[in-house]
């Protein structure tokens, strides 16, 4: 199983507009953070999760030339407003590409961007549409995409939820603010760990770094990678003051998780 982070970026990217911080002007490529997404790999499958703005960019500097599926976690503009990249993804020999979310935030999106989601909008003669199929899923309920197998789990995003999705011994977990002794034990087990960690200081929608670490070490997988990090940290510094097994995850990053013994990055 390979993960790719194409992004790794808060809702405002890194840099961001009009900022002159230190970390922002920073020389450090691991500094430059486009909004969050990942695609995993396994066995020939190519699973998408999220779409981005960054996420035309993000997929071709990354060499992933085609998907089998998209997961969405939910419908927050930093994860969605890519939508329309899935023209290159869908349609002619691609066929119907199938997406996935929690129902809501599936209905949230079609109304925003109902030209995607809609049978009855037709794109101008000459233009083009992404072509999809939806489906809803159960929180809790495995399911099975292009023979990979998925977990969905149902996290708080502050006043909304989010999914989270565990492939295997990869879990992907992001724009949390807390995971509940249910979700723990569903995480147990795991190699690798991806969780989203903001500020130092406590946020309203969001694990903090010390929260973030702090549940990390209580799901005790053998690897963690941080996502959704923001201006306020640079890469070396925050890489510096964490656990051993616990990483910073930056853009372009490719993890791989082999079936048996060993782990290579």
């Amino acid at each position: 199983m390979r993960l790719t982070f194409l992004g790794t970026g808060t809702s405002f990217g890194i840099p961001q507009i009009g900022c002159d911080c230190r970390v922002c002007t920073s020389g450090d490529l691991r500094d430059k953070r486009n909004r969050a997404a990942v695609v995993i790999e396994s066995d020939g499958a190519v699973v998408l999760v999220d779409t981005p703005p960054e996420l035309r960019i993000s997929m071709v500097r990354a060499g992933i030339r085609g998907v089998d599926a998209v997961l969405f976690t939910h419908d927050h503009a930093d994860h969605t407003h890519g939508i329309d990249d899935l023209r290159a993804l869908s349609g002619r020999s691609r066929g119907m590409l199938p997406v996935f979310g929690a129902g809501d935030a599936l209905e949230r999106m079609r109304l925003k961007f109902d030209y995607v989601f809609e049978p009855w909008v037709r794109p101008i003669p000459g233009s083009s549409r992404p072509k999809v199929t939806v489906v809803a899923l159960e929180p809790g309920v495995e399911f099975t995409v292009a023979g990979v197998k998925v977990l969905p789990l149902r996290f708080s995003h502050g006043p909304t939820d989010v999914l989270g999705y565990r492939f295997g011994p990869l879990a992907y977990v992001t724009d949390v603010k807390e995971v509940g002794p249910p979700e723990l034990a569903a995480l147990a087990g795991l190699d690798v760990l991806v969780i989203n960690a903001l500020f130092h200081r406590p946020h309203p929608t969001h694990l903090s770094i010390p929260e973030a670490v702090e549940t990390a070490l209580a799901i005790g997988a053998a690897r963690t990678y941080l996502t959704h990090l923001t201006h306020e940290t640079s890469h070396a510094e925050l890489e510096a003051e964490l656990p051993p097994e616990i990483r910073p995850a930056y853009d372009g990053l490719v993890v791989e998780i082999p079936r048996k013994g060993g782990r290579t990055t």
